[in-house]
């Protein structure tokens, strides 16, 4: 790989999963280098091996994230992976230790406008902007883990499944326009179990217990979805969640949702005999 240059370098807001690592390796493939802020107690330590250089910050320091990127010439960045939403959300006096000036006045700042997914997330990539420090879209060297439309396992949805995917797809649409969450879990036409600050595996654990197994999960993305952040996002631990629940199939949205470790997904969907599907 050849030598590189202030150029060849991009940032990256590591999260939690596995797509920090996944964006860095084809970053990677890219001859584009990368310096990676992770957060403590949510970004997976095997992040070190994929990255020119490695910071670790609370999730209260924005104002030092910032300073690094501006310390190593970064003047374009990428936020991959998610943040615990629990943790995102926490008040204020819990990161008291570590929360610095400009996470304060950011979160107060969003507080006024309703304190919403999307509106913390602008707000973050704005105060980026703020420092000549762009945020792009998140799949730019990773196109090829967007989801096609159509079947994805062996075995198809059957007719009583898909007319429950249908069903559940203009719900979870109209919970993810109104900022509720992306995910409903349906069984019969009765909605069992809809997304909130939990997140979608608690979601679909909690569909599955109410609904007693042999239900259905969709998940979608938002209207307009923001590619630079919080893309749905499903890998092999998503299986192990299905599998749990007791989910038959599990539709998505095509183009706009990340498959991580495609091949070992399908594969571990196929054996469990669990249909997913890309609309």
């Amino acid at each position: 790989m050849p030598p590189y240059t202030i150029m060849d370098r991009i940032g990256l807001i590591a999260g939690n999963g596995r797509f920090p690592i996944l964006f860095a390796q084809g970053a990677r493939k890219n001859n584009v280098s990368i310096v990676a802020v992770a957060f403590e107690d949510e970004t997976s330590p095997e992040i070190e091996q994929c990255v020119e250089k490695l910071y670790w910050v609370s999730i209260g320091q924005i104002g030092k994230l910032i300073k690094i990127f501006k310390n190593e010439h970064i003047t374009k960045a990428v936020m991959a992976g998610g943040v615990t939403k629990a943790k995102m959300y926490s008040p204020l006096r819990n990161l008291r230790f570590k929360a610095d000036l400009r996470t304060i006045n950011l979160w107060y700042k969003t507080l006024r406008k309703g304190k919403k997914d999307k509106t913390l997330l602008s707000a973050f990539a704005d105060e980026l902007a703020k420092d000549g420090i762009e945020v792009q879209d998140s799949t730019i060297y990773v196109p090829h883990l967007l989801a096609q439309k159509g079947c994805l396992t062996k075995r198809q949805p059957s007719e009583k499944e898909m007319a429950d995917v249908q069903f559940g797809w203009d719900i979870a649409k109209e919970i993810s326009r109104l900022e509720i969450g992306q995910c409903v879990v349906v069984k019969e036409h009765v909605v069992v179990a809809v997304e909130a600050i939990e997140g979608t595996d608690e979601t679909i654990r909690r569909g599955g217990i109410i609904g007693r197994g042999d239900v259905v999960a969709v998940k979608v993305s938002r209207p307009h979805q923001d590619l630079r952040f919080d893309i749905p996002t499903i890998g092999t631990k998503t299986i192990d969640t299905l599998k749990e629940a007791g989910v038959t199939t599990l539709a998505i949205e095509a183009g706009k949702t990340l498959i991580l470790d495609k091949e070992e997904m399908i594969a571990a969907a196929d054996k469990e005999n669990i249909s997913i599907v890309a609309l």
